[in-house]
């Protein structure tokens, strides 16, 4: 069987025999990188993958409330470098040009055109378009369907 070139790698092997048609090498990392490829692609063309992703993922931050929480209390470094990152594209948004979407943190929702009845949660921004933690809980009624 002819050698081939690793498509992540890039190191010649040969193709094992029960996969003619392997493009990836055996090592580790490669095949990481064949599986991170693999999902890239699903999520970007199977909604019904998409969907039970988002699905699953939901469920595992239901389920693991304080992961961030408690990821970011042990490793403060983490924090003040994403904390930095986030002044740095606050200031890139804020000139000269006005921000394109605010940026938003947590359960913030973007424009809807109908708004149904409903229980939400209000969140203030500050003027820099980020939206704060303090929130209010608000009954919407329509009264009127126009």
């Amino acid at each position: 069987m002819e050698m081939r070139r690793c498509l992540a790698c890039g190191q010649l092997f040969r193709p094992r025999g029960q996969n003619p048609q392997q493009h990836y090498c055996s090592d580790p990392a490669c095949q990481r990188e064949r599986r991170r490829r693999w999902q890239r692609e699903k999520l970007r063309s199977d909604p019904d993958y998409q969907d039970n992703q988002a699905r699953a993922q939901q469920l595992w931050r239901a389920s693991h409330p304080e992961y961030w929480r408690e990821y970011r209390r042990r490793h403060p470094e983490y924090t003040e470098r994403n904390r930095s990152a986030q002044r740095q594209r606050n200031r890139r948004g804020r000139a000269p040009e006005p921000r394109a979407r605010p940026i938003a943190k947590r359960d913030a929702s973007g424009a809807i055109s109908q708004v149904p009845s409903g229980t939400y949660l209000l969140r203030r921004m500050d003027p820099s378009g980020i939206a704060k933690r303090d929130a209010w809980t608000v009954e919407i009624a329509v009264l009127s369907a126009a």
